[in-house]
């Protein structure tokens, strides 16, 4: 056609037995509903090992709003309200799904071949000594129970239920011990702030209170949950431990 140039003429031609292709424009994925939500944030909660925090929640399901995330727990909360043997609870700064506790002694007949090892009276009363009045050295723990607790101590860091939190600044420095997220995970607990009276809890527990150990909460009222002890070892059984992980 007269003006017009040969590149572009050169342009318009195609080769011979060649259809011209298109690029298919990507269609965005559709977004999950509630529903499919709330299936979403149940499977994450019953996969995951250790109670699974918020801020993992919205890490895993970056994609979708952090309401939209914040609704399918509040309405996974409420068909757990109504599900006869398990129950959906928030342990240690996470959410867990367990057994009820009316349960136990049912669930306990499927492991009847696990052998239970409990805590000794003496490591409980350690422990609740070093629950109550955290961060505490082994000697003012010993002043309160009456005992040298070296030995239960040991005991209690191996079952990764205390930890060494620092050192006292006093002469010779000796070691601070204080609870651990596995504590909180044990007893059923959201946060520090949950122990109940020291005197029920010598109650339930079984351990005569020791004569030291004056009722009140923990010094620092809350318990700082460390990454790194985010890994459990498998579970031992503990009077009084809260409901059952149901893996």
């Amino acid at each position: 056609m007269p003006g017009d140039s040969d590149d572009a003429r050169e342009g318009d031609h195609q080769a011979p037995g060649k259809t011209p292709t298109r690029e298919t424009p990507e269609v965005p994925a559709a977004r999950p509903g509630l529903d499919d939500l709330k299936a979403i944030v149940e499977a994450l909660i019953f996969a995951s090992p250790d109670p699974l925090t918020p801020k993992t929640l919205f890490k895993l399901l970056d994609a979708e709003p952090q309401a939209d995330v914040e609704a399918a727990l509040v309405a996974l909360k409420a068909d757990y309200e109504h599900r006869g043997g398990l129950q959906l609870v928030e342990i240690a700064g996470g959410f867990q799904i367990v057994t009820r506790t009316a349960l136990h002694e049912w669930v306990r007949r499927l492991f009847h071949e696990r052998r239970t090892q409990k805590l000794s009276v003496q490591a409980l009363e350690t422990l609740a000594v070093i629950a109550y009045k955290q961060p505490i050295t082994a000697p003012e723990i010993a002043e309160i129970r009456g005992v040298n607790t070296a030995g239960v101590l040991a005991t209690l860091l191996e079952r990764r239920l205390i930890k060494i939190s620092g050192r006292k600044r006093v002469v010779g420095r000796p070691f601070l011990y204080a609870t651990t997220r596995e504590f909180l995970i044990r007893f059923g607990l959201r946060d520090l702030g949950d122990l109940p009276k020291v005197e029920d809890l010598a109650d339930v527990l079984g351990f005569d209170l020791p004569t030291g150990l004056a009722a009140g909460g923990p010094v620092d009222g809350r318990l700082p949950l460390e990454p790194e002890e985010a890994v459990r070892p498998a579970p031992l059984p503990l009077e009084g431990e809260a409901g059952g992980k149901v893996h």
